[in-house]
């Protein structure tokens, strides 16, 4: 396995200084970018891996002379791992997947189980959480299941700083669960599915109660199109959500 690593960028780039990629003969993982940049640095990561050659230093000018139009200027080096950058390699991705932000979807219905589909590939660690077998289990992507009689209860246990998505079967338990995650006051994102009426109603509710609604999104997705098909409204609010929480 060969690494690929940004160790300078001048001007415009597609990745920041300190981004990796990893190449092997067959495979890579990972990307700096794409392009011409990126074949080229493959090619000559697949060239050290054949030859033996211990390492490689590109100095690239993201313009014309590659076809790209970026406009910077990028050092690259290529070395084949050992031992100990691999162990490196496996920590720091452990440690990037134990410091994602948490999405927790409550509600593993027809738009929730778009939503989890739609955030699966994502950086996130997104939980569906929901008191019906028959729904999450039709919820076949890999995300983290909840089956649970007391969803407030695991959003209650949520660390700060999670993304808070409601759209349960009932609207009793939607204003429950959303006024929980309003009183914490840590949520990045609090989203709540409806439409214009159903915020009002809960604004109504929310002010019988001394709660604050300042940060609350409802409708979710509703800055994309007005079209109701579960995978729209789910592709909008996932694109809503991302842009919060890496903002």
């Amino acid at each position: 396995m060969a690494v690929v690593r940004l160790i300078r960028v001048r001007g415009s780039s597609p990745r920041g200084e300190g981004t990796a990629m990893y190449v092997s003969s067959q495979m890579q993982f990972g990307t700096i970018g794409g392009g011409r940049l990126e074949h080229m640095a493959v090619a000559v990561a697949r060239e050290i891996l054949c030859s033996g050659k211990k390492a490689a230093l590109l100095d690239v000018p993201l313009g014309r002379e590659i076809g790209q139009c970026c406009g910077g200027r990028v050092e690259v080096e290529i070395f084949l791992m050992d031992e100990a950058t691999r162990a490196t390699a496996l920590h720091a991705d452990a440690q990037s997947r134990l410091e994602r932000p948490a999405v927790l979807i409550f509600g593993a219905g027809h738009v929730g189980r778009a939503l989890a589909e739609a955030l699966a590939p994502l950086p996130f660690a997104t939980s569906l959480i929901d008191s019906r077998v028959d729904e999450l289990a039709q919820a076949t992507v890999r995300v983290v299941h909840h089956l649970t009689p007391l969803p407030e209860a695991i959003l209650r246990d949520a660390a700060p700083g999670a993304a808070h998505v409601v759209m349960t079967h009932d609207h009793a338990l939607d204003f429950l669960l959303t006024a929980e995650a309003l009183k914490r006051r840590d949520a990045r994102y609090i989203g709540l599915i409806g439409s214009a009426t159903k915020r009002v109603r809960f604004e109504r509710f929310a002010a019988e109660h001394d709660i604050v609604t300042e940060g609350l999104t409802c409708p979710i997705g509703a800055g994309g199109s007005g079209d109701k098909r579960p995978e729209l409204i789910a592709a909008f609010a996932a694109a809503e959500i991302a842009a919060t929480l890496t903002g």
